[in-house]
């Protein structure tokens, strides 16, 4: 079964904005929300892969901070480590 574009963007939206950790929530669904019509489908499957990653080692990443996990180098892992989340 093959996904369309626009199927792909709203798994990928409700992906991000439902975790399991509410700061995962509100820094995910943030980043999604700025970035995903910019996004081709090798960046949106870039990002469908990064939130397969656990909400522990995300946020490591994010912060800087060791992690059990290797994160590939590419645009989306490149990007989100760069996003400034402002809480307003």
């Amino acid at each position: 079964m093959t996904l369309n574009i626009d199927q792909l963007k709203k798994k990928i939206i409700y992906r991000s904005n439902y975790r399991g950790t509410k700061e995962m929530d509100k820094l995910l669904g943030a980043f999604t929300n700025k970035y995903i019509e910019t996004l081709n489908i090798k960046e949106l499957k870039d990002l469908e892969e990064l939130l397969d990653v656990d909400d522990s080692n995300l946020y490591n990443f994010y912060n800087g901070m060791t992690c059990d996990f290797k994160f590939k180098k590419n645009y989306i892992n490149s990007l989100f480590k760069d996003f400034e989340y402002k809480d307003y």
